[in-house]
C-alpha cells in the first residue's frame, strides 16, 4: 500500500466480513476506471492488489473485480494484507472465492504503530494464525520502509520484519516484500536472518545490480504499473537482466496504474497493460511470455484451484 486510505471498523464477530472496506482518497485526480485492454490470449496472474480499498467514481465489489479481470485473461489474484483487518479481509476473499489466494501481514509502515500500542505481539499472532490457513500462500507485504517511517519507527519495523520472515518459514509459504529506500537493508536482513524458500519482491523497485543481486539468490521481482512510467528507467534496466523464470506481474492495486492511465483506479483487469509493455521492453512474444509469467506465479504461490 503506497496511499492514504481511510477504512471502516473491521466487522464484529459473526458478522459479513465482506463489509470492510477502505476508501483512496480522491483529490482532484481522474476517478473514472479506464477502458479494458485487449484480452490476453494466454492467461496471467495479478500476484499483488489490495482489492479491500475501493476507488473509482463507484467503487468495484470484489466480484465485479475478479469478472473484469476474467474478462481480459487475468484469472487470479493474490490479495495482500497490511494490518489486522485487511489480514482477515484477505483471508476471507480467498476462502470465499477460487480465482483469489491470500498474503497476510502488518506491514512495515504499520508496525511501529502496533508496537506503541503495545500490540506488536498480538498483531503477529493474528498473523500467524491466519497463515494456517489452506489459501493463505503468502506473508505479506513485510519489509522495510525508510521513505514514511523515521528512525524511532526502525527497530519495531526490522523486529516485525525477521518475525514474518519465521512465520513464512514456518507455514512454509512465501513471503512478499514491501522494499522502499530500503534496499541494502532488506538485502542484509534477509541474508542474515535467512530469507523463506519463496521469496518475492514486490513492486520491485531497485535497479539492475539490485536485481542482479536478488535472481542469484533465487528470488521473484515482481513488476508493477510503474515499470511503464518515463521516470522509472531503473526498473526497466532491471527487467531486462531479470531471468525469466523470476519475473511477476502485478498491479498494486488501486495504486500505480499503468501508462496511460497512471493517476486513475487500477484494477487487475488492466494486468495486461503492464504485460505487454514488459514483453515489449524484452522484445519476446507475448504469448510466450505471458506463459513463464503464469508459471512463476504458480510456483511461488501454488495452485489457485486447491
Amino acid at each position: 500500500m503506497s496511499e492514504a486510505t481511510t477504512a471502516v471498523p473491521y466487522p464484529a464477530e459473526g458478522s459479513d466480513p465482506s463489509q470492510y472496506v477502505r476508501t483512496r482518497e480522491k483529490g482532484s485526480r481522474d476517478v473514472t476506471y479506464p477502458d479494458a485492454p485487449e484480452p490476453l490470449a494466454v492467461p496471467v496472474y495479478d500476484n499483488h492488489a489490495h482489492l479491500e480499498i475501493e476507488d473509482g467514481e463507484v467503487g468495484l465489489s470484489l466480484d465485479e473485480q475478479l469478472q473484469r479481470a476474467g474478462e481480459v485473461g487475468v484469472v487470479g489474484v493474490v490479495q495482500a494484507g497490511g494490518d489486522i483487518e485487511s489480514s482477515r479481509w484477505s483471508a476471507w476473499a480467498a476462502a470465499s472465492h477460487p480465482r483469489v489466494l491470500a498474503a497476510v501481514a502488518i506491514h512495515p509502515n504499520e508496525a511501529p504503530a502496533y508496537a506503541a500500542a503495545g500490540r506488536l505481539d498480538e498483531a503477529l499472532a493474528v498473523i500467524d494464525e491466519l497463515a494456517a490457513q489452506p489459501r493463505v500462500r503468502a506473508i505479506g507485504e513485510t519489509g522495510l520502509d525508510f521513505f514514511r517511517t523515521g528512525e524511532e519507527g526502525l527497530p519495531a519495523q526490522f523486529e516485525s520484519f525477521e518475525a514474518h520472515i519465521g512465520l513464512a518459514k514456518k507455514h512454509g509459504i512465501a513471503m512478499q516484500i514491501h522494499d522502499r529506500d530500503a534496499h541494502d537493508a532488506v538485502l542484509e536482513t534477509l541474508a542474515r536472518v535467512g530469507a523463506p524458500e519463496r521469496t518475492v519482491f514486490h513492486c520491485f523497485s531497485g535497479d539492475d545490480a539490485m536485481a542482479r543481486i536478488a535472481a542469484e539468490r533465487g528470488y521473484y521481482l515482481s513488476f508493477a504499473g510503474n515499470v511503464t512510467f518515463k521516470n522509472a528507467q531503473n526498473l526497466r534496466d532491471a527487467l531486462v537482466v531479470t531471468p525469466r523464470e523470476r519475473i511477476l506481474v502485478e498491479t498494486d492495486a488501486p495504486f500505480l496504474t499503468p501508462i496511460p492511465h497512471r493517476g486513475r483506479p487500477n484494477a487487475p483487469y488492466l494486468v495486461p497493460v503492464t504485460v505487454r509493455f514488459m514483453a515489449a521492453e524484452l522484445d519476446v512474444d507475448l504469448d510466450e511470455f505471458c506463459a513463464q509469467v503464469a508459471a512463476n506465479t504458480l510456483e511461488a504461490y501454488g495452485s489457485f484451484e486447491d
